[in-house]
């Protein structure tokens, strides 16, 4: 039996054997194979499609929510009772968590749905990395977490998209913000791995198995939209760098790296 090779899993298989058990066999694998490829046609095409609508839909919402947001605004300079402004606060802090939600659904479509390849350029790790720390310190400080953050003096530089870089660090301090006990290791070894470690008691094994699902959310983070480390993830691959997670004794570590000589998929 001869098997034509190609870069399909599911080829046919063609045989020039005279034994009619192998060539029944032969056609009856065929027509599963078959089956096969049409699903993964259907499952990619539909996939697509999904990508696209999330991408229409959350654009349309932004204007309505955009308008909502002021005219909360507006009554927030009202005169109003106590329980007037209580219901405002909970309705405005809803509206703040859709649209939360519909940012990081139309980054997360826009993302996987490109078909632009990524703008590698030679991009400073350390530079990145203490940028996008400054930018989330506050936020840091208000969760009453003191971030341990290691960086080496010497430059260590990864060709790879600096927006790109940006994004992943600025969605794992978010993370590292929703699940932390109050601790927070930043640290960029010599190799160029950044890993950020911290105590998350909270989670457990499964869920950690799950956090870089779409849509996947825990108990302890209400307010999170499941689509953070989706979108680190999917940056992660286009980069051609690796990422992995860690969970023992109660400590979440994420590393992850990019090679030295990167090349665009």
């Amino acid at each position: 039996m001869k098997k034509h090779l190609a870069h399909e899993t599911n080829t046919l298989i063609s045989t020039s054997t005279t034994d009619r058990q192998i060539q029944l066999l032969a056609t009856e694998m065929n027509i599963h194979l078959r089956e096969l490829r049409e699903k993964r046609r259907r499952y990619e095409n539909g996939d697509q499609e999904l990508k696209v609508a999330a991408t229409n839909i959350s654009h349309d919402l932004r204007t309505p929510l955009t308008a909502i947001s002021g005219y909360l605004e507006l009554l927030e300079q009202e005169e109003k009772s106590v329980a007037a402004t209580q219901y405002l606060n909970t309705i405005k802090n809803r509206t703040d968590a859709m649209k939360e939600l519909i940012e990081q659904l139309f980054h997360y479509s826009m993302i996987t749905s490109s078909t632009e390849k990524p703008n590698l350029t030679v991009v400073s790790l350390n530079a990145v990395l203490e940028e996008s720390i400054s930018t989330y310190y506050s936020a840091l400080v208000e969760k009453n977490i003191e971030p341990t953050i290691t960086i080496p003096d010497e430059p260590i530089n990864r060709f790879v998209d600096q927006q790109m870089l940006h994004r992943i660090f600025d969605n794992l301090l978010s993370n590292a913000i929703k699940y932390s006990d109050g601790d927070l290791h930043i640290t960029l070894s010599p190799n160029g791995t950044i890993s950020f470690m911290n105590t998350a008691s909270s989670l457990t094994t499964i869920e950690v198995e799950k956090l870089f699902n779409r849509f996947y959310t825990v108990e302890s983070a209400r307010h999170s939209t499941g689509l953070g480390l989706s979108i680190v993830k999917s940056l992660v691959e286009q980069l051609n760098g690796q990422i992995s997670t860690i969970f023992h004794n109660n400590q979440l570590t994420i590393a992850l790296s990019f090679p030295k000589n990167n090349k665009s998929k």
